[in-house]
């Protein structure tokens, strides 16, 4: 209830008020029944444009630890998280990414929208990077379609690093579910979650119009890091000898 309060009533018609999202391609979207929803992943907005623009709720993944935090906070934490549809990482399997994978499936199989960001993380420069291949393993172990999501201008929003940027009408588009079915019992084989994974990627690439980077997000933020330490030693050498 306090998903459809914060979308219908409290933050979803102030954000289309001023915002004025648009969407193209809602009619891939199915209206009932399980699918995969793989986004692009720019801002921290992306959560709250996508799920706005479709009359379905949409569920995501969130860290254990936004539930189960004590005091107060936790409270607040866990009530916001479970209130608007994110589920917490199932820790039980060990690890987060297979954790997640549990989740996903259990979310699957109540017949409901899964919401993936294959990047796993978000875009520090506005360019798209190289797919994690566990969308690929949940697409085949469900047998449910992928939809291909691109958002558009929430970088402008909410840029990384701040909490906001300026008032910008970004975009929404859904591309035509994939099947991959074709596929099926060969889950284990890495080569075909690849390529499956390239795939899906290709078609968010198609949508989004963002230039691709065959490398995983977290490590060219790393790079980036360490090329900006680096730069800002070589500038105190400057300063330090003249």
């Amino acid at each position: 209830m306090f998903y459809w309060f914060l979308k219908f009533i409290a933050l979803g018609p102030l954000l289309k008020l001023v915002f004025r999202p648009r969407a193209d391609g809602v009619e891939n979207v199915p209206s009932q029944g399980p699918a995969i929803l793989a986004s692009n992943h720019l801002s921290y907005a992306d959560w709250l444009f996508m799920p706005l623009v479709i009359p379905r709720m949409v569920r995501f993944v969130a860290k254990a630890e936004y539930f189960t935090s004590p005091g107060i906070k936790g409270w607040l934490q866990k009530t916001f998280f479970s209130g608007t549809g994110n589920i917490p990482i199932d820790r039980t399997s060990g690890d987060a990414a297979s954790g997640a994978l549990v989740s996903a499936k259990r979310v699957l199989a109540e017949n409901e929208l899964f919401g993936i960001y294959p990047e796993g993380t978000r875009s520090h420069d506005g360019r798209l990077y190289r797919g994690k291949t566990g969308i690929a393993r949940l697409a085949l172990e469900t047998g449910v379609p992928v939809i291909p999501v691109a958002v558009v201008g929430t970088d402008l929003v909410a840029p990384p690093g701040k909490k906001f940027g300026r008032i910008t009408r970004p975009t929404v588009r859904f591309g035509k579910p994939m099947d991959f079915s074709r596929y099926a019992g060969l889950e284990n084989d890495r080569f075909i979650l690849r390529s499956i994974t390239d795939e899906i990627m290709y078609e968010i690439m198609r949508l989004s119009g963002q230039e691709y980077v065959d490398m995983y997000a977290s490590r060219a933020k790393e790079e980036s890091k360490k090329a900006e330490r680096a730069e800002r030693g070589e500038g105190e050498e400057r300063k330090i000898a003249s």
